[in-house]
């Protein structure tokens, strides 16, 4: 599991990351104001309601997230929403790489291919998943996978039917390009993967593997 650091967990709760660049960064891709109000209103929305529903009591998201069953549908929802839209924002770049690096480059090309078998198994699990949810490469106990979950959950969820660690989300809500896509979502995805840092992917999946080495 990808611990985010940025993710700051202070004495009453969880405290909205900033971005690490401005709202105009993503330009022409996303637009300014869907930045704005994804981050302000939405990602915004699901820390408040955490922090609420958790009633001041502090636990890490990743605690929180491996134990999902133990809680109610309120802490499930706003939960899966601080972490994938953490992981989303910090992934996206005004200088974005254009193709895999490292050693996930090596392992796309492994397990689907290439990074364009990838790129259609990806944007197909978008564009097929049915109203509002997530598109995800995972590293599973059986390798890289890409797969999609409905609504905020992920594949940290014991609710997932593929579980593993994270290591792209995208948002496919409408809320993530509805003000400049429409409903052309496939659209959004297009431009999704022109914005997508793939140094900080392999920055994710490099901290995967060492704490699954850490752990045999």
């Amino acid at each position: 599991m990808i611990k985010l650091s940025n993710l700051i967990l202070e004495e009453k709760g969880f405290k909205l990351p900033s971005l690490p660049y401005a709202y105009d960064a993503l330009e022409p891709h996303i637009d300014k104001e869907t930045m704005r109000e994804h981050h302000t209103k939405h990602h915004k929305g699901y820390v408040t309601k955490l922090n609420d529903a958790m009633k001041g009591k502090a636990k890490s998201i990743e605690e929180i997230l491996s134990n999902i069953k133990k809680y109610d549908d309120k802490v499930r929802n706003n939960a899966g929403g601080v972490y994938n839209h953490t992981l989303y924002f910090n992934l996206l770049s005004s200088e974005a790489t254009t193709s895999p690096v490292g050693q996930l480059k090596e392992d796309i090309d492994k397990t689907f291919g290439s990074y364009q078998k990838f790129k259609e198994e990806f944007s197909n699990a978008g564009t097929g998943q049915f109203g509002s949810g997530w598109a995800w490469l995972s590293l599973t106990k059986d390798g890289l996978k890409v797969h999609s979950t409905p609504n905020q959950d992920n594949p940290l969820m014991s609710y997932s039917d593929i579980k593993g660690d994270p290591i792209i989300g995208m948002d496919v809500w409408e809320h993530a390009y509805y003000l400049k896509h429409k409903s052309k979502r496939a659209s959004y995805i297009k431009d999704f993967f022109k914005v997508l840092c793939w140094k900080t992917a392999e920055e994710n999946y490099q901290k995967i593997i060492n704490k699954d080495n850490e752990d045999n």
